[in-house]
């Protein structure tokens, strides 16, 4: 039989103990103010605290964004970059943003990139999951009817994807350029 190991116990955090740790998680993740402040609060409460006074989190991560190590703008437009090559579309887009903890006002910088890539990051997520016109099977009402189901939940609008999928009765494989610019 194998002895038992068991961890450590971990002391609690102090002020430098804390920094650290959320400077260990800056350097290796981009993330936002938000997720930065729940995973030290996650820390905090896993170990607990050292000092006196509660521990300022808030203005620890404050500090850290005056410093540019977490920068909510740059990781908004960096995963929205990320999101529409994968193909999905401004709304899954807008809930993952608002999921890391983005503000309305970052996220909104960012709509005029979303509706202009909007044809683009369909045609992709169509082109990925072999909807409309990539797909092999024959576009019954039913393949097309799951193929929107499919384009919606990846946060395409309605116009936009029924223009894809429709490209099977217009003469086959669109590419960016066949695609009308007109949005939802």
């Amino acid at each position: 039989m194998s002895p038992i190991i068991t961890k450590p116990s971990s002391k609690p955090y102090t002020a430098s103990s804390l920094e650290q740790a959320a400077l260990r998680y800056a350097a290796r993740y981009a993330t936002t103010r938000a997720k930065l402040n729940t995973y030290l609060q996650r820390k905090l409460a896993d170990r607990g605290w050292d000092g006196e006074e509660p521990a300022d989190v808030e203005s620890l991560v404050e500090r850290f964004s005056q410093r540019g190590y977490v920068n909510d703008a740059a990781y908004a437009e960096s995963k929205a970059a990320s999101l529409l090559r994968r193909g999905y579309g401004g709304r899954r887009i807008e809930a993952s943003l608002r999921a890391a903890g983005i503000d309305r006002e970052t996220a909104d910088m960012l709509q005029g990139t979303l509706e202009q890539s909007a044809d683009a990051a369909a045609l992709a997520c169509a082109r990925r999951r072999k909807l409309g016109p990539f797909s092999k099977k024959p576009q019954n009402s039913d393949e097309i009817r799951k193929s929107l189901a499919a384009m919606m939940r990846a946060g395409h609008g309605l116009g936009v994807s029924l223009r894809i999928l429709r490209a099977v009765d217009q003469g086959g494989y669109p590419d960016e350029e066949n695609v009308s610019p007109d949005a939802d």
